[in-house]
């Protein structure tokens, strides 16, 4: 897997702000955890591209200013680290670990506060 690939087409799909390009990325079994997501959804660990669905397009609705600047990519084994900036220049990180068909099954977000 070109990993530097994905994390571009990652980066565009946040900035193109379209929820099934985002989603496109991610297995429908998907784990994903933010403490931010507790502020919208109510829980910081999310089941399934539905949950997803709701947190993503909730957060991209209060934020139609977000946008995302990758800094660096980190490889691992089946898995990969991007750091970015965000529109309000907060540093974060999302770990994230792929499945056999090259999908996102488990990912994790944290922030800088």
């Amino acid at each position: 897997m070109d990993f530097g690939a994905f994390a571009k087409a990652w980066e565009a799909a946040w900035n193109s702000h379209d929820l099934e390009r985002i989603l496109a990325h991610y297995s429908d079994d998907v784990i994903f955890r933010s403490h931010k997501a507790v502020q919208l959804v109510g829980n910081g660990e999310l089941h399934g591209k539905a949950a997803l669905r709701d947190y993503w397009g909730r957060a991209l609705t209060a934020q139609p200013h977000l946008s995302f600047v990758v800094v660096d990519v980190l490889h691992g084994h089946g898995m990969l680290v991007i750091t970015y900036r965000n529109h309000r220049d907060v540093l974060a990180a999302e770990t994230l670990r792929f499945g056999t068909d090259g999908l996102v099954v488990e990912a994790s977000a944290c922030h800088r506060p």
